[in-house]
Order: C-alpha cells, then structure tokens, then sequence
C-alpha cells in the first residue's frame, strides 16, 4: 500500500532475484480501501508516491502500477471475492470485513498484471497464506513466494504503521518481539508440549508490564492451516496483534 520501507524494499530484491535481470519487475502501489475497517486509518494511512517512485528507480523496477480507485472500484462494483475457512480467526476476528478486501484486491491485480510469481511478506503470516488457498482455490498460475520479516535494529517488525507512534509508544513496541521470543524460550526449554492458555497466560502477563500495551488477540496454530492446537511445540506457529496507545501492530514466528 505504498510508503516504501525495508520489508518492501526486500520483496522487490527478492522478485528481481527471481525474475533475472532480463525479467519483468512490477511493483503495485494502491491504498485498498475496501481493506480497512469503517473505523480504521484508511484517511490518514501514509500515502508518499514520489518517495516511492524513487525507491522503485534505484531497485530498477520495470512498471509500478499506481491505480485510482475509480479504476479498481467502479461506482457499480458489486463482485468480492471471500475465503471462508482461514480468514475467520485471529485478524478475521478483529476486522470481519479485512480480508474479503485483500483477496478481492490480489485477486483483481492478478488478472490485470497476470503475473508468473507474486511475492509477499511473513509479517503478515495468515494474509500470505489466504492468498495461497485463494491461488489455488481459483487456479491463478501463479507461485506464492513469501519473504521473511525484515525488522528495525531492536527487533520491531517494519510496518508503515510504525509511523503513526509517539516517541514512549516506540520504546515499548518491542513488546511484540520480546513475547514471541519468550514463547520460543519456554517451549525451547520443555521436554514435552505446553498447554496453549498455559503459555498464554505467562505471555499476557508479560505484555501486561508495559504500560501502553494493550493485547488485541495472540494465538498458537499450525503454519500451514492455521489450525489451532491446544498444545504449543516446536514447530507451532504463533501471532498476535497489540495496540500501543492507537496503533494495533502485529507480529508472528515459529516457536
């Protein structure tokens, strides 16, 4: 959705990576809002195109693909396209409407840019893997390519959203980062699982010590269904989502 930052920059290396350097590089800049929530930052989400279209330069991008809305969404609009099964839990949950508007938005920027590869991003875990089932529920002939997380020098996952906090509500963002490697420290240190609302409750006590953190959802599921487990092992995965002040930020890993 724009405002290019480190993990942007790292899925277009990637897809340069892939394609060649005789290959095509195309890279889509929209603020999709049939993605946010009524009450969510579609208004005041960073929009900086010119910082983005030299970003894009330097990575020799092929094309950038800026639509308008009116272009995406026509005023008799009136077909969505909905996953059923992986969306309902952890960001379905929090914002029932998100991910018919990504599916709907991958699903259209395909068939316009009809693509051999699309690449995506592990901080947003349950997103790539919707967009997997989608691909191939609707046969799109494309490959999914997720990059891994690229994160600030103290562990902060990149997100534009990062923008939007004050100075305090970036000290304790680390928050997010700090509980999924305290999970990964109680599991790494058991010799048999761990139940589920065990681990938990020791990780919502330690998000309860930072004073603007507040836990949205945090879950424990297995990395290629989603499905969760009761009990959490090596292998699980885990996410989970936390406001600092106004800004809900998230965050997931393999334990």
């Amino acid at each position: 959705m724009g405002n290019l930052h480190g993990g942007h920059i790292s899925l277009i290396e990637k897809a340069r990576s892939l394609a060649g350097k005789d290959g095509l590089v195309i890279v889509t800049i929209f603020v999709n809002k049939i993605q946010f929530e009524p009450k969510e930052d579609l208004k005041k989400y960073p929009r900086t195109i010119k910082s983005d279209l030299n970003h894009c330069r330097k990575l020799n991008v092929d094309i950038v693909f800026t639509p308008k809305d009116q272009s995406m969404y026509n005023i008799k609009h009136s077909t969505f396209v909905r996953e059923e099964i992986l969306s309902k839990r952890m960001e379905g949950n929090s914002r029932p409407s998100h991910f018919c508007g990504v599916t709907t938005v991958v699903a259209k920027l395909f068939n316009i840019i009809q693509p051999n590869t699309a690449v995506f991003g592990a901080k947003d875990w349950q997103q790539t893997t919707i967009i997997t089932r989608m691909t191939n529920d609707l046969n799109f002939p494309v490959r999914i390519v997720v990059v891994p997380t690229i994160r600030e020098e103290d562990g902060l996952a990149m997100s534009s959203r990062n923008t939007y906090l004050t100075p305090n509500e970036r000290t304790e963002a680390t928050i997010l980062i700090e509980t999924i490697n305290l999970a990964k420290y109680i599991v790494r240190n058991r010799k048999t699982p761990i139940f589920r609302n065990s681990l938990a409750k020791k990780l919502k006590k330690h998000i309860a010590t930072r004073r603007l953190a507040t836990l949205d959802y945090i879950e424990f599921f297995n990395p290629k269904t989603l499905v969760p487990v009761k009990q959490v092992q090596r292998g699980t995965h885990m996410a989970l989502a936390v406001y600092l002040g106004k800004t809900r930020l998230i965050d997931n890993g393999r334990l």
